[in-house]
């Protein structure tokens, strides 16, 4: 039985090494040639969503300013600027709702009685 496990251990470890790694450093997919107008007005479409109340309440307690945001925001490259104002639409706030937490206790309660009525 150690046997088994040893040659299983070999295994798993050789596929590990052997399989390759794909990441890789992607392009940009914004407009090279942008222009100072087109900059100014992504730079107000990301400042405005950073203005709102509850970004900002956020941002404030994970410990920045909004001269640091209004900073960082500036130092973006006009590629980056130009990505994010355009898919703000597509952000989504980090962490599961209220929903998601329910299904998950749910399914975590579901798994518990499982164990305990088959032990």
């Amino acid at each position: 039985m150690k046997r088994l496990y040893s040659v299983f251990f070999v295994v798993v470890v050789a596929l590990a090494l052997a399989v390759p790694s794909f990441a890789a450093p992607m392009p940009s997919k914004t407009a090279a040639n942008q222009s100072l107008d087109s900059r100014t007005a992504d730079l107000a479409i990301v400042r405005d969503i950073a203005a709102n109340d509850q970004v900002a309440k956020i941002l404030a307690d994970r410990g920045f300013t909004t001269d640091q945001v209004n900073q960082r925001l500036a130092q973006l490259s006009p590629q980056d600027l130009h990505q994010l104002a355009q898919n703000l639409d597509q952000l989504q706030a980090a962490g599961l709702t209220r929903q998601e937490w329910i299904w998950v206790g749910l399914g975590a309660a579901a798994a518990i009685i499982l164990i305990l009525a088959l032990s």
